[in-house]
């Protein structure tokens, strides 16, 4: 069985990130994340000290989510739901009346409980306060008569993960180690970073123009050290400006993923190109490096941003993407 991974958000660029309770990286405008992680869920902040943690691993679509934002308001959400492609849903019985905290029935009489059949939520901050209180301790809620089980391994830590990032420690409105300090000596949400507009390209690629850059791109792509076969390879030429144009080629490419080359190149002969190098404003975890290759890469013309997104093999499934865009 895998517990929960606690992740937490910060964003420089525009990075965006996600977690379970374990804690890992996140990433989103003008912000960069941190994130705290196990086998048995993810932790994400953002910069902005918003977290999230769900549990991931064998859980057999039984889910819990728990998210907080900074601040002396405890603006948190906490939510327990059935669901998954592998599961005939419709058929099961509700959860609530099924729920078991290490093998005995978990009542939830509280009123500020909102209870459908296959979900479980609230928003009130002394519910999910008390409710942490009575399982973090714990090893595990399932569901009886079935399969489904959230591992509570690494919760503690998670929450506590989560405190330290918001700097509740010692608070009242600490999950785990609370203390005596007021709600007001929790400090605000750090401020968002401003992003600088981007300068768009005033007249559209002509048909010549698009032509000739394609054929250069063509010879890029040619002389690149790239595995992919050659009638799989795909240019894109992209107008940023009157006097450049964002172009790509695709060059490596396996089950989930596709690694692009990107280039900025003058508009006019004779081109000059410079090669697009991503990297993050925040060091990774372990020896990671900070230069990230451009992996499912997308150019969103509406917002001006380079994205890309990396998709990875989880226990149950593909793992969810972390996109990054520049």
């Amino acid at each position: 069985m895998v517990g929960f991974i606690w992740v937490g958000r910060f964003m420089l660029f525009r990075i965006i990130y996600s977690s379970f309770w374990r804690c890992c990286l996140a990433r989103r405008h003008g912000r960069h994340r941190r994130s705290s992680a196990s086998t048995t869920g993810r932790s994400p902040v953002n910069n902005q000290n918003f977290c999230v943690t769900r549990n991931v691993g064998l859980h057999y679509g039984l889910v819990m989510t728990l998210s907080r934002s900074a601040g002396a308001v405890t603006d948190a959400n906490l939510r327990i739901e059935l669901g998954g492609t592998g599961n005939p849903v419709a058929t099961l019985a509700p959860i609530a009346p099924r729920l078991l905290l290490d093998g005995k029935p978990l009542s939830l009489t509280d009123k500020r409980w909102h209870i459908e059949d296959k979900l479980i939520k609230t928003a009130d901050s002394v519910t999910i306060d008390a409710f942490l209180q009575q399982v973090q301790e714990g090893k595990a809620l399932s569901l009886a008569n079935g399969l489904q089980s959230i591992s509570l391994q690494g919760l503690k830590a998670a929450l506590f993960f989560i405190d330290d990032r918001q700097k509740r420690v010692g608070s009242e409105t600490a999950w785990v180690g609370k203390g005596e300090e007021p709600p007001l000596s929790v400090p605000p949400a750090p401020a968002l970073r401003a992003v600088a507009t981007a300068e768009t390209a005033q007249s559209p690629l002509g048909r010549e123009e698009l032509n000739d850059l394609m054929d250069y791109g063509n010879e890029r792509m040619t002389n690149s050290n790239c595995s992919l076969d050659p009638f799989r390879r795909e240019i894109r030429v992209t107008a940023l400006t009157d006097d450049k144009v964002l172009l790509m080629t695709s060059c490596e490419s396996g089950a989930y993923n596709t690694v692009w080359l990107a280039w900025l190149v003058s508009r006019q002969r004779p081109y000059v190109a410079r090669q697009v190098r991503l990297t993050l404003p925040f060091q990774p975890p372990g020896e990671a490096p900070r230069e990230i290759e451009l992996i499912n890469a997308s150019y969103d013309d509406r917002r001006h941003e380079l994205v890309t997104l990396d998709k990875g093999r989880e226990a149950g499934g593909l793992r969810d993407p972390d996109p990054l865009a520049f």
